[in-house]
C-alpha cells in the first residue's frame, strides 16, 4: 500500500505532458481577394448547403450524375474505410486512459522434484505430485505519467480529423472531375453541332457551285475547294467525336460504371456559370478539405513529438490480482484459498545509445516538415482561387467578344454568297467565309466550355459551394 501511495503521490505531484502543446502556425492571408472588371465579390451564404454546388448549375443530369459518383465510386469506397480505420485507433488510444481488467484460470498437476535446491536444510527432501487450480481477476493500469497517453490520445484524435477532411476531400475532387468531365462532353456536343450545321451549308454550297459549274457558269476549281473544305470538316467530326467519347468513358468510371455499358446522349445546352461568391480569402483556412488536413496531420506530428518525448520520464503501472488458488477443486471456493497481490512497478531509462533523443529529434524533424506542407497547401489554395477568378473575368470578355464574331462572320459568309452569285467575288471569298464562321463558333463554343471549366476550378479552390 505504501508502494501504491508512492506512485499515486509522484503523479500528482508530476502533473505534466512532455512534449509542446499544439499551436497552429500563423499563415499570411491578405485581406481580399484581387478582383476585376466585370468580376464583382459577393457575399457568401453561410447558410446555404455547401455540398452540392454543383446544383447551381441548373443541369438536371448532372445533378443525376454526381449523385450516382457518391453513390458508387469506388475511391470515396476507401475513404469511408480509412476514416472508419482512424476512429478504431482513435478508440485503442483512447482505451489507454482505463484499467485493464482480465480473467486468469489455471488447471495443472504436476510434480516437484526430489532434486530441487534445499531451501531448509533441517526438511528432507521428497518428490510429490499435486495438483494447482487458479481462479481470479487481474487488473493492470498504466498512470500517464508524462502525458503519454494523452498525447497518444491527441495524435489518433487529429488523424481522425484528418481522415474526416481527406474523405470530404475525395468528395470535392470526385464531384468537380465528374463536372469537369461532363462539360467537356458538352462542350464536345456544341461543337460536333457547330459541326453537323456547318456541314450542312458546305454541302449546299458544294451543290450550288456543282450547279454552276454544270451550266458553265463557275470553274471547276470552286468545286474542288468547296470539297475540299467539307472533307476537312468531316475530318474534324471524326476527331471531335473520338474526343467526346473518351469524356464519356471518364465519366462512366467516376460513377462506379462499366465504360462500355455507359453512354450519355448528345444534347446542345448553352450553359452559363452560376455567380460564386467567393468571400474572403481567410476562409480558405477553414473550407478547403485539403487544408484542413493538412493542419491536422501537423497537429498529430506534433502529438508525436510529445509521444516521443515521454519515453525519458519514469513508466508506473499498477497492477493487483484477487482470486482463489487450492490444490483441491473441492476447497478452491474457500477463505483460506483466498488469494491477492497489488503492486506497482517503475521504469526509468538509464542508458539507450542516445535512441529516445533520435526518436525525438525524428518527430520534431516530422512535425517541421508538416509546417512547410501546410503552409504550401494554403498559399497553393491562395493561388488557385486568384486563378480562378481573373480567369473567369478574362474569359467572359473574351466570350462575349467571341459571340460578336459570331455575328459578324454570319453577315460576312451571306454578303459573300450574294456577291458571289451576282458574279462580283470569286468562289474563294466564299470558302473562306464560311471557314471564318465555322471557325468563330468552334471558339465560342470553347470559350463557353472554359468558363464552366473553370466556374467548377473556381467552387474546388475555394473548397466548395457556399
Amino acid at each position: 500500500m505504501r508502494i501504491l501511495a508512492t506512485a499515486l503521490l509522484a503523479v500528482m505531484v508530476a502533473a505534466c505532458t512532455a512534449g509542446p502543446d499544439y499551436r497552429r502556425p500563423e499563415v499570411e492571408v491578405p485581406v481580399a481577394w484581387k478582383v476585376e472588371a466585370p468580376w464583382r465579390a459577393a457575399t457568401p451564404r453561410d447558410a446555404a448547403s455547401k455540398g452540392e454546388w454543383w446544383t447551381a448549375f441548373g443541369d438536371r443530369e448532372l445533378d443525376a450524375l454526381e449523385r450516382r459518383a457518391l453513390a458508387q465510386n469506388p475511391t470515396l469506397t476507401i475513404a469511408v474505410a480509412r476514416l472508419a480505420q482512424a476512429r478504431a485507433q482513435l478508440d485503442v488510444a483512447t482505451a489507454g486512459r482505463y484499467p485493464q481488467l482480465g480473467l486468469s484460470t489455471r488447471a495443472q498437476r504436476f510434480r516437484v522434484t526430489e532434486n530441487r535446491p534445499l531451501t531448509n536444510y533441517a526438511t528432507p527432501l521428497s518428490s510429490a505430485v499435486q495438483n494447482d487450480f487458479l481462479l481470479g481477476l487481474t487488473t493492470s493500469y498504466e498512470i500517464d505519467f508524462a502525458g503519454r497517453v494523452g498525447r497518444s490520445i491527441e495524435a489518433a484524435q487529429a488523424s481522425a480529423q484528418r481522415s474526416e477532411a481527406d474523405l470530404e476531400n475525395a468528395r470535392l475532387l470526385l464531384t468537380a472531375d465528374l463536372a469537369t468531365a461532363y462539360f467537356n462532353l458538352r462542350e464536345a456536343d456544341i461543337e460536333l453541332d457547330v459541326l453537323a450545321r456547318s456541314i450542312a451549308l458546305q454541302r449546299r454550297a458544294l451543290e450550288l457551285a456543282t450547279a454552276r459549274h454544270d451550266l458553265g457558269a463557275a470553274s471547276g476549281i470552286d468545286v474542288a475547294q468547296q470539297q475540299a473544305l467539307l472533307d476537312s470538316t468531316l475530318t474534324q467530326v471524326d476527331v471531335l467525336a473520338k474526343q467526346r467519347s473518351q469524356f464519356e468513358h471518364a465519366i462512366a468510371t467516376l460513377t462506379g460504371t462499366p465504360a462500355p455499358l455507359f453512354s450519355i446522349a448528345r444534347a446542345v445546352e448553352r450553359l452559363a456559370p452560376p455567380a460564386i461568391p467567393i468571400g474572403v480569402p481567410s476562409d480558405i483556412l477553414e473550407r478547403r478539405p485539403d487544408v484542413a488536413s493538412a493542419e491536422r496531420t501537423m497537429a498529430a506530428a506534433n502529438a508525436q513529438v510529445g509521444v516521443a518525448t515521454a519515453a525519458l520520464y519514469p513508466s508506473i503501472t499498477l497492477f493487483g490480482t484477487l482470486g482463489n488458488e487450492s490444490r483441491d477443486l473441492v476447497s478452491l471456493y474457500n477463505a483460506p484459498s483466498v488469494v491477492w497481490s497489488l503492486g506497482a512497478s517503475l521504469t526509468q531509462p538509464i542508458f539507450d545509445a542516445g535512441r529516445i533523443r533520435s526518436n525525438i529529434a525524428f518527430s520534431t524533424a516530422a512535425y517541421e516538415a508538416e509546417v512547410g506542407s501546410y503552409r504550401r497547401i494554403v498559399l497553393t489554395a491562395m493561388q488557385e482561387v486568384e486563378d480562378g477568378i481573373t480567369g473567369l473575368a478574362a474569359l467572359e470578355r473574351a466570350y462575349a467578344q467571341a459571340a460578336a464574331a459570331v455575328d459578324s462572320a454570319r453577315r460576312v459568309l451571306e454578303m459573300s454568297n450574294t456577291r458571289y452569285e451576282g458574279g462580283a467575288a470569286a468562289y474563294l471569298e466564299v470558302i473562306v467565309a464560311q471557314q471564318a464562321l465555322l471557325n468563330n463558333e468552334r471558339l465560342a463554343a470553347q470559350l463557353q466550355g472554359q468558363r464552366l471549366l473553370t466556374a467548377v476550378f473556381l467552387v474546388k479552390a475555394l473548397g466548395g459551394g457556399w
